[in-house]
């Protein structure tokens, strides 16, 4: 990745909380430095509609629950040159995984036909709310992934050292007390 223009860095968030983004916006002034060395071409924290070409790192939040983070998941493969699993819901589906206990169907319909504010039955897709997926899936289990941040969320120092390895060219190789979960 040595070149004369800076990295092009992306940030995607599927099913999860959002708490590893907050955690991101934790390093503090070492966004500063970030933002010496690299782009932020797509985030949830910028204001871009579609996942561009040519990014050179992407770091995926959460885990695979419906069609938009599939298709979403496979363009980041398809447009990234390294893909990172970011926290541990993209990691090992955590928390967002708990659903995989429940029955997609009737879960669908005890919120949205029994439940208060019933929604008219229907089983074609609307376009507005994504198709829930049989069950919730880790990033590594639908794409290819390069590396991983654990941690739940991950906390700053355990980012930077995995973004800042990666904005040398270098692999992740996180400290042995860095490589837990939770």
């Amino acid at each position: 990745m040595a070149r004369n223009d800076k990295i092009r860095l992306a940030t995607v968030w599927l099913g999860g909380c959002s708490g590893c983004h907050m955690s991101f916006l934790d390093l503090d002034e070492r966004l500063i430095d970030l933002a010496e060395q690299a782009d932020l071409v797509y985030s949830p924290i910028a204001d871009v509609k579609v996942f561009p070409d040519n990014v050179d790192v992407t770091l995926v939040e959460g885990a695979v629950a419906n069609i938009d983070h599939l298709e979403l998941a496979e363009q980041v493969r398809a447009r990234s040159k390294i893909v990172v699993s970011f926290g541990d819901c993209a990691v090992t589906g955590n928390v967002t995984s708990l659903r995989n206990r429940l029955d997609v169907d009737d879960l669908l319909n005890r919120v949205y036909q029994e439940g208060p504010g019933r929604v008219p039955a229907g089983s074609e897709p609307d376009g507005i709310v994504p198709a829930l997926l049989r069950r919730v899936v880790p990033l590594h289990q639908v794409i290819k992934v390069d590396a991983y941040i654990p941690g739940c969320p991950p906390d700053p120092e355990r980012i930077w050292a995995a973004v800042s390895a990666l904005l040398a060219g270098e692999p992740v190789r996180l400290e042995e007390d860095m490589r837990y979960f939770g």
